[in-house]
């Protein structure tokens, strides 16, 4: 079969999805999922554990089959170009997929000769992934000698034995510390910028800002929002003005006025004393003239304004009703690993 023509999803789309469905029993893993992702970006897609992202990338990378719905990556429809697909896809999922027994050189090669490369080309690929992912040193030890860091790398690697031109990664840092985190997260800009194509499901807040061009929300198998990270939170509502005193004596007289404002709706100023800033909750733009009015009207000079859009979190807390998690230790439930 030919590659599909993906303008459903706009020029440039290397994943286009409509109405995806899969079921487990009683349980809507997929209701009906839509979603783009642009070529050369990274699509985030948050949740809270049970919301589907798992099973969806699950169906895209051909583990399983949808029941109702269509999706088309790189070109290929997910069910009836299943082989195709396999070609220019990798996956990631949240615990590193290595042979122990192999070493990290063995573990590429052998991952690139299922791939159909010849020896020569799984030996050259192998190679400059580990000296890539920083592996050169471990390349002929056990990967059960890896730590956990190690192994995450190695597992990363094997995901890009093929030269994929779309990548799957399913919460692909959980359990790792902050500076392999980083690691990893330098690694996913780097394959990015190499024309790779990212599907990313995450429930660390700072990963999907550090990462995404774009998110999508989806709960209970639906999508619930999506945009951009600013859109999204511009949807929440609310600002905070951080205005700090030319003056550091007037940080405390800039606070007094504030707070004897009196605007509607208007939430108490807080001092923040380190950074010499006073912090104040606005919802709308005749709110935030009306505080400069009033500092200037108290002749306060102003060294700097600015305003500052809700967290991440706080998107996340607000469209789902859930804090975000990102468990670091404890495996997913029997329940979870079928229907996230």
């Amino acid at each position: 079969m030919n590659r599909i023509d993906m303008n459903p999803g706009g020029a440039g789309s290397a994943v286009t999805v409509r109405g995806l469905v899969k079921h487990y029993g009683e349980t809507k893993a997929l209701d009906g999922v839509d979603l783009d992702v642009r070529e050369g970006t990274v699509l985030g897609v948050l949740g809270p554990n049970g919301a589907g992202k798992t099973t969806l990338v699950r169906c895209l990378s051909t583990l399983i089959t949808p029941d109702a719905g269509s999706a088309v990556v790189a070109g290929y429809d997910v069910v009836r170009q299943p082989r195709q697909l396999r070609r220019v896809i990798g996956l990631t999922g949240q615990y590193a997929a290595v042979d122990e027994k192999l070493s990290g050189r063995e573990n590429l090669y052998m991952i690139g000769r299922l791939l159909d490369l010849s020896r020569k080309e799984a030996r050259s690929r192998a190679d400059g992934l580990l000296e890539r992912f920083s592996l050169t040193e471990a390349a002929k030890r056990p990967a059960s000698t890896y730590s956990g860091g190690m192994r995450r790398r190695l597992d990363l690697a094997a995901s890009m034995i093929g030269s994929p031109s779309v990548l799957y990664l399913d919460e692909p840092t959980t359990g790792l510390d902050p500076r392999t985190r980083n690691e990893v997260w330098s690694e996913v800009k780097r394959m990015v910028t190499d024309g790779v194509t990212v599907l990313l499901t995450t429930q660390y807040m700072e990963e999907a800002e550090q990462l995404a061009s774009e998110l999508t929300v989806i709960d209970r198998g639906k999508v619930i929002a999506n945009g951009g990270i600013d859109e999204l939170k511009a949807k929440v509502g609310g600002r905070t003005l951080r205005i700090r005193p030319a003056d550091p004596l007037e940080l405390s007289p800039l606070a007094s006025a504030l707070d004897d404002l009196g605007l509607t709706g208007l939430a108490t100023s807080t001092v923040d004393a380190e950074s010499g800033t006073v912090l104040v909750p606005i919802l709308s733009d005749e709110q935030l003239t009306a505080v400069v009015g009033a500092v200037t009207a108290r002749g306060i000079t102003i060294g700097s304004i600015a305003t500052e859009l809700p967290s991440l979190d706080e998107v996340f807390l607000s469209i789902t009703g859930q804090k975000a998690s990102a468990p670091q230790d404890a495996r997913p439930s029997e329940l979870e690993e079928v229907a996230v």
